[in-house]
């Protein structure tokens, strides 16, 4: 390109790129480069001059050739279609016109920040810095499916999509995309689907006090997402499901002062997990249903309050579950599974409980497990579920069995001391013993030779056959309660 074809900025451009001098053309630090269709011809370069840059710009002997550009008005298409570009590109509060085409290309770094973009096509493009983003306003789409970078992608306070147009399909793709440092993007704000499907990075995805607003559709698509460090979302707000299946996070994923909302659908999906640990402290009570089935956490910090009203939980293993709380209100959540009867749910907490030493709340999850089960059966099942509830609390309070005992043993002593019964043999019988005689009907299969010498008539008769079928009821629970007990260790 000749230099007599160049306007006056143009030239001013031409010439700080031999030594990678900055040409600022802003008229002031905070201007905003939405408005910059209105900026004269005093501040506008053609895309056509920065391409030839790019690829064949001029040296100077002992300088870096380097585009740093300011606040310019940029027209036409910026096509770097496949292009191999060994200078740094940074083109700062700028006004593009068109999508820059970056697809395919190859860049030493690319710094983008406090520009507007109508969108960005740079799908399979490999950097060898960073790229950024940052403060950017981007109405469209951003292509960056498949995407290399080495270092950082860079969104800090990204504003992409329209408010009011969030159903658009796709409007940050990042589907496959490798990131060699951290995705960077504290305070985006995204009106439209979000997409890392398959994405991997190396060391932090940072979401802290972003917006994703999708109403009834999914917001974030991050299907086996692999993060090597922390998902980063404390104060993050999700108008829209979440979308995290078959993900691997190695640090934890911290969803501290978050709001996740998707009234009538699914606010989180993270089912085939594999996670460090989940932090929901001091997070707004999640609004949708929460599908964490067949994931795998160290720790899962959560109280019952956050929970939603639908919940699935099957196969959910963690080995610890913070902060320590009593155990009704943590088995009130597994009554909101959407699978129903989940026993998988139950054992999981009352194995949490167990590894701390709390054999108490161990023990009522799993009676609370049983009481649950119970509501499945047919009425005779209920009945004898009833039944082992309020003897033995199903094996796992051995003692009340012996507190029934005692007190029908007491019943019967002292019934049969008002009124011996008779011997069945005048002349062969021991002296009678009330309380012998109680405990005999009581203990099933042990004979203390009374049971057998005396027989009883009317009432007494019929109290006799009470504590018989008493006695054999409460053995029988027993064995049921110690056997599963048995089976349980």
């Amino acid at each position: 390109m000749r230099r007599s074809e160049l306007s006056r900025a143009e030239r001013r451009v031409w010439r700080a790129f031999a030594r990678g001098e900055e040409v600022d053309f802003r008229a002031s630090p905070d201007e905003d480069a939405s408005d910059g269709a209105s900026w004269g011809r005093d501040r506008t370069v053609r895309a056509s001059v920065l391409r030839a840059l790019l690829l064949d710009g001029p040296a100077q002997d002992g300088e870096i050739p380097a585009l740093r550009v300011s606040g310019a008005r940029v027209v036409g298409a910026l096509n770097l279609r496949y292009a191999t570009v060994e200078h740094p590109i940074r083109l700062w509060g700028c006004h593009f016109e068109q999508v820059p085409n970056l697809y395919g290309g190859r860049f030493r770094q690319v710094n983008l920040s406090r520009s507007f973009l109508p969108g960005l096509e740079a799908a399979t493009i490999r950097v060898d810095g960073v790229l950024r983003l940052t403060d950017c306003v981007i109405p469209g789409q951003v292509q960056l499916g498949g995407a290399r970078l080495s270092g950082v992608l860079f969104m800090e306070r990204l504003r992409i999509g329209e408010p009011g147009r969030s159903g658009v399909k796709e409007i940050l793709h990042l589907n496959h995309s490798s990131f060699g440092d951290d995705v960077w993007g504290p305070g985006l704000r995204a009106y439209g689907l979000v997409t890392l499907v398959g994405a991997r990075i190396a060391a932090t995805l940072n979401l802290e006090g972003a917006e994703l607003v999708r109403p009834g559709h999914t917001v974030l698509d991050g299907e086996m997402l692999t993060v090597g460090n922390d998902v980063r979302a404390k104060g993050l707000r999700a108008d829209g499901r979440l979308n995290l299946r078959g993900a691997k996070v190695g640090g934890q994923i911290n969803f501290a002062y978050a709001r996740l909302s998707n009234p009538g659908g699914v606010a989180l999906r993270a089912s085939g997990c594999t996670i460090g640990e989940i932090w929901f402290r001091k997070a707004e009570p999640i609004v949708g249903e929460v599908n964490l089935r067949h994931s795998t956490l160290k720790l899962l910090h959560i109280v019952p309050e956050v929970w939603p009203d639908v919940v699935s939980l099957d196969g959910l293993s963690y080995d610890s579950l913070t902060p320590r709380l009593p155990a009704r209100p943590r088995i009130h959540v597994f009554q909101r599974d959407a699978g129903g009867y989940v026993p998988h749910s139950y054992e999981q907490l009352a194995a949490s409980y167990r590894r701390i030493g709390d054999e108490h709340a161990s023990r009522n999850v799993l009676i609370a497990k049983q009481r649950h089960y119970r509501r499945t059966l047919p009425w005779y099942g209920r009945a004898w579920g009833y039944l082992q509830d309020w003897t033995i609390g199903y094996g796992y309070r051995p003692l009340r069995a012996a507190g029934w005992l005692i007190a029908l043993w007491a019943v019967g002593a002292t019934a049969f001391s008002i009124h011996h019964p008779p011997p069945l043999k005048v002349d062969e019988h021991p002296p009678f013993n009330a309380f012998s005689y109680s405990l005999d009907l009581l203990l099933p299969i042990i004979s203390l030779g009374q049971e057998d010498r005396f027989a009883p008539h009317g009432g007494y008769q019929w109290l006799s056959y009470a504590l018989i079928l008493s006695g054999w009821t409460l053995a029988s629970t027993t064995i049921a309660g110690v056997s599963r007990a048995l089976n349980r260790q």
